[in-house]
This record gives structure tokens, C-alpha cells and sequence, in this order.
């Protein structure tokens, strides 16, 4: 019975990532979509005399988070005029989402739903919570990405996160199902404890909200004028980004989300140390993985402090949170792979 349900979850896993997949192209679309709006706009913006009766133009609305943003087409005299607008949201003139865009939703929901029966049948195979290998973490912690992405687009509208979301997930599934997989098997003496589902669970929850704070950072330095980023996205004309929020709304969504991220994180380091003392009766012994995970919290800790009060903002902001996710990346999986030491069991 084990088996067969260990079987179903497999099947099922593999069956999300193939709607993962499909969720990938639509947002891919989408954003190739934008960049063909954008450049019908700019050619429809060279005629060199424009008329006083057509030069005002009414500004096309989004919504963003709730709040409305508008900027005008500009005309040939306007020094910038890439610079024309395409909906912030993905919108037509209808005011409705492209298929493309609405088809990426829909496809991230049902690959949701699906990946969250097969960690659940893993779990129930198991007899306990699917999170006690690498294998474990990799499927439930793409399916908490998923599902903190899912909830904030009930806040701030950010659906253009989209294409980097379900790649993110369908590589991470992909190298987990293929190179980490494992058998049910019973759990450790060292895990066998209520603070497993605490400890592990923070620390999926704070990874979920780093990855989604990494991706705004990285979309900010494309936005930012005069960042070397930002002028390779103009050399490779990435004409998307002008429909995308403007860098210092990515960089206060950035921000609030890895403020989240922070307290998950710190909230992992306190109940790693209470579970260490009681696993191995000390609460510290710089285990690789215990150190890594304290580098992780001092970078972020830095990255808001520096914001809060040394006024780093901009660019070095961006790049101190994208060092960060870099960081939980490498702990993922370079120090669970590699590195010998007490969490030797996480690389399982």
C-alpha cells in the first residue's frame, strides 16, 4: 500500500510539472505579447508633427496592487519615446487580461492543486510530513513558493512574475524528482520530533518569500536607468519591462516581502537551536549547515538595515537581496549535497 501511494505521488508530481510547464509558455506569452504592444506604440508615436487635438491623449489605466497608474502615450517630440504605455496589469483596451496571461493563472492553479495531492499522498506513504530528505523539502518547498505567490496576487497584482515563478519550480521539481528521489523510509532517531514540522516549515516559508523577493530585486535592476542590468535589458530590447512597475515600486514590493522572509528565517534559526538541544544537548556546534544558515540571516539583516537606516536604496539594495537569495540557493543545494556534518541526513 505504501508503494502504491508512494507510486500515485510520483505520478502526480511529475504530472504537475507538466502544467508547470504549460504555465511557463503562457506567461512567456504574455510577456512577448507586451513587448509587441510597446512596439506598435512607439511606431505609432514617429510621425514628426503631431496636432494639438491629437497630442492629448488619454492615458491608458492599471491597476497595481489596488492603486490606479496612468502615463500618456508621448508623441515624436518626446525624448523617450519607448517610453509609451502598454497596461501595467497585462489589460487590453477592453480593460480585460490577455488569454495568455489569464491561461498562466489558471495553469499555476491546477499545477498547484495536483503537486499539493502528491505531497500529501507522500506524506500519508510516509506516515509522517513530507519534508525529511532533500527529495521532501524540494516538493513541499515549491509548493509553499507557489502558494505565497498564489496569495500575494490577492494583494499586489504580480502576475508578471509569473514566467520566473513556474521556472523556478519546474527546474527545482525536475532536478529533485531526477536526482534526489528516495523510497519512503522511516525517519531518523535525531528527527523523530514535533520540532521538525516547526524548524522545516519556517524555513520553507521563509525560502518561498526570499525566491519571490530575489525575483522582484532582479526585475528592479532591469528597471533601474544607468544600472549595467538595465542597459544589457535595452541592448537585448526586453520591451516588456516598460508595462512592469517602475523600479522604486519593485523595490518597496521587494522589500516588504523579505522583511516576511526575515522573520521566517530568524524564526527558523530559534527553533533549529531548540531542537539541536534537544536532539544533541547543545543548542550551537557550527555545523556547516547551521552556519550557513546564520550567513543567510546576518545578509538579510544587513540588507534591511542598510535600507532602514544607511539609506541604501536602488541598486545596492537590489543586489544585497539578490546575494541573499543566492545564498539560500547555495544552502539548498550546494551545502545539503556536499557538506558533511549532523544535517548530513537532509542531503538523503
Amino acid at each position: 500500500m505504501t508503494q502504491t501511494l508512494d507510486e500515485i505521488s510520483i505520478i502526480l508530481i511529475y504530472s504537475a510539472m507538466a502544467v508547470y510547464a504549460l504555465a511557463f509558455i503562457a506567461f512567456a506569452l504574455d510577456l512577448a505579447r507586451r513587448s509587441s504592444t510597446v512596439k506598435s506604440a512607439v511606431g505609432a508615436s514617429t510621425p514628426a508633427v503631431v496636432s494639438t487635438a491629437s497630442a492629448t491623449v488619454m492615458p491608458e489605466l492599471a491597476t497595481v496592487g489596488g492603486s490606479s497608474s496612468a502615463r500618456p502615450v508621448r508623441g515624436s517630440s518626446d525624448p523617450d519615446p519607448d517610453s509609451s504605455l502598454v497596461s501595467l496589469a497585462g489589460v487590453d483596451a477592453a480593460g480585460r487580461r490577455s488569454i495568455a496571461l489569464r491561461l498562466g493563472v489558471s495553469f499555476t492553479i491546477l499545477a498547484f492543486v495536483v503537486q499539493l495531492a502528491g505531497v500529501i499522498l507522500r506524506g500519508v506513504a510516509a506516515s509522517r510530513v513530507p519534508w525529511a530528505n532533500m527529495y521532501e523539502f524540494s516538493i513541499t518547498g515549491t509548493l509553499l513558493i507557489v502558494a505565497v505567490f498564489l496569495v500575494v496576487l490577492l494583494r499586489e497584482d504580480l502576475r508578471f512574475l509569473g514566467t520566473f515563478v513556474t521556472g523556478l519550480v519546474l527546474i527545482l521539481l525536475g532536478v529533485s524528482a531526477v536526482n534526489y528521489y528516495v523510497s519512503v523510509a522511516p525517519l531518523p532517531p535525531a528527527l523523530q520530533s514535533a520540532w521538525l514540522v516547526i524548524h522545516v516549515l519556517v524555513a520553507i516559508l521563509g525560502t518561498a518569500f526570499f525566491a519571490l523577493g530575489g525575483a522582484l530585486s532582479v526585475i528592479q535592476l532591469l528597471q533601474t536607468k544607468g544600472d549595467s542590468v538595465s542597459r544589457l535589458a535595452t541592448t537585448l530590447r526586453l520591451r516588456f519591462l516598460k508595462t512592469l512597475p517602475d523600479a522604486e515600486t519593485l523595490e518597496r514590493l521587494a522589500y516588504r516581502v523579505n522583511i516576511v522572509g526575515f522573520v521566517f528565517w530568524t524564526f527558523t534559526l530559534i527553533a533549529g537551536a531548540i531542537w539541536a538541544e534537544r536532539a544533541w544537548g547543545r543548542y550551537w556546534g557550527w555545523d556547516t549547515k547551521e552556519v550557513w544558515t546564520f550567513i543567510i540571516w546576518v545578509i538579510y539583516a544587513g540588507y534591511i538595515h542598510a535600507r532602514a537606516t544607511r539609506g541604501w536604496r536602488g541598486s545596492r539594495s537590489a543586489w544585497l537581496a539578490i546575494v541573499g537569495f543566492s545564498a539560500v540557493l547555495f544552502n539548498f543545494g550546494v551545502v545539503n549535497v556536499f557538506f558533511k556534518g549532523l544535517h548530513a541526513y537532509s542531503g538523503l
